[in-house]
């Protein structure tokens, strides 16, 4: 399998991952939602919140747009509640075109930014971009876990589930 189409493969997952778990957080009521149930963001909320600053307003701008946003990561870039389940899943979403539109060359090459205390990075682009996908599988898991201590059940996320069902209902 060539990189891009792993990588496009990671990133549909992670679209499917992400809807299922924002399905299953949608069960909680506001307050166990918000409520500090000891992630390292504390709560739901707080951990979504993470993955859209951490992903959508840091990452993908770094790899999309060659930007580097001067953010940190526990700002709270959006308070309510449903906006941010749409921003969390739109930010998901985005991957799959970027990567596609990428050159195959881009993979073997070298994502350059500036973290937010102006330091410059140069890492190595694939297995940076692999970072982005197992980041968001590290927190989905946290979620998953906070929604079992909430009494509610956790969705089926595995990547292997998904590669299963693709196989059953290519696209």
């Amino acid at each position: 399998m060539d990189a891009r189409a792993h990588f496009l493969t990671l990133a549909r997952y992670h679209a499917w991952a992400t809807r299922r778990l924002l399905e299953a957080v949608s069960a909680l009521d506001e307050e166990a939602y918000r409520r500090d149930v000891g992630l390292f963001f504390k709560s739901v909320h707080g951990t979504l919140n993470h993955l859209l600053v951490g992903e959508g307003l840091l990452w993908f701008p770094r790899f999309a747009r060659g930007e580097s946003p001067a953010l940190a990561l526990d700002m709270e870039a959006e308070p309510d509640r449903a906006r941010l389940a749409q921003a969390v899943l739109d930010g998901a979403l985005a991957w799959d075109g970027a990567i596609a539109h990428w050159a195959a060359e881009r993979f073997d090459g070298r994502l350059r930014y500036t973290r937010s205390n102006g330091e410059a990075v140069d890492l190595p682009f694939a297995p940076t971009l692999a970072h982005v996908f197992n980041h968001a599988t590290h927190h989905r898991g946290q979620i998953t876990a906070a929604l079992t201590l909430l009494g509610q059940p956790g969705p089926e996320l595995d990547l292997v589930r998904y590669l299963q069902l693709q196989a059953v209902q290519p696209g």
